[in-house]
């Protein structure tokens, strides 16, 4: 059997979790995540890590990697999860890659070289983040560099920061340090779930009050205990960010659930639009009763 990388890609709730199981269990594979906030110790509920008793017995990597205070990189992500792979590889086993970050999918499959990072420079744009927060930053990220502005979403307040370190660190505009798009890394096939939108948005509710009816809250009260607040990545994640205003009483608990019930909505539209526009994405349909035997014809 070939060991031949397999990516399982696409927007958050289409049930890639499941297929990328199915595939592994098949071919004879092992997972890599490839999901960002999967990356931390603790944020378990919120990102819906799939616990290690329904992992089938299959090995999974780079999954609580890091402690909540540590700041998650593209660049760590890449070099990280490429001797992971090739280990797999190595081991004549098929790695199955799967989740739906769309800077770390590309990181890893294509040819991206990052420019160089610098601590102080990061921490002065991180702190304008904090103290005038993601309007302050844009408004910084259009004098800077326009083009940049005008493609990364006005919330992203960690993609800005980058953006505008490497304006700062190399004097060229952002989109100058993206990568080359042409034959994915180890010749990868890269599988894309979706599902039709009023049903991925059904599952995209239940998925957010199952989290909250689950402890995310609880979730979050002990991950402050270890540093939440500290952490540059971790605290603004989706339903982290809701949940620590609503203990900071900036709103009520409903009102949290609906902030994360939106921004998830909306970072699953970003995900279908970033995946959509890529050529190499053979697409499933996530409800397809037959899907594990569909992606494996298509393999």
């Amino acid at each position: 059997m070939t060991s031949r990388p397999i990516a399982v890609v696409g927007p958050t709730a289409t049930g890639k979790s499941d297929l990328a199981l199915d595939l592994a269990g098949e071919l004879g594979g092992e997972i890599v995540n490839i999901d960002a906030m999967q990356l931390y110790r603790g944020m378990d509920v919120g990102t819906a890590k799939l616990p290690p008793d329904q992992r089938r017995g299959i090995a999974h990597h780079l999954l609580d990697v890091l402690d909540v205070t540590e700041t998650a990189t593209v660049a760590a992500y890449q070099s990280a999860a490429r001797a992971v792979v090739e280990d797999i590889m190595a081991r004549a086993k098929t790695p199955v890659i799967v989740g739906g970050s769309m800077m770390y999918v590309q990181a890893l499959l294509d040819e991206w070289d990052f420019p160089a990072t610098d601590p102080e420079v990061r921490a002065r744009w991180e702190a304008l983040l904090d103290e005038g927060g993601v309007q302050a930053l844009h408004a910084a990220l259009r004098r800077a560099d326009p083009v940049a502005a005008a493609t990364i979403l006005p919330t992203d307040g960690r993609r800005m920061v980058r953006a505008l370190e490497v304006v700062e660190l190399t004097g060229r505009p952002f989109a100058a340090s993206a990568p080359t798009i042409g034959a994915p890394r180890w010749n990868t096939v890269i599988l894309g779930v979706d599902r039709e939108t009023a049903a991925l948005d059904a599952r995209i509710e239940t998925r957010t009050a199952t989290m909250f009816d689950s402890g995310l809250v609880e979730e979050v009260r002990g991950l402050l205990d270890v540093g939440l607040r500290e952490g540059q990545t971790a605290r603004r994640a989706i339903g982290y960010a809701q949940v620590l205003a609503y203990l900071d009483d900036e709103y009520d608990l409903d009102h949290a659930r609906e902030r994360t019930l939106i921004g998830t909505r909306r970072y699953v539209r970003r995900q279908r639009s970033w995946f959509r526009r890529d050529p190499r994405v053979r697409w499933v349909d996530g409800a397809d009763p037959e899907l594990a035997a569909t992606a494996l014809a298509l393999l």
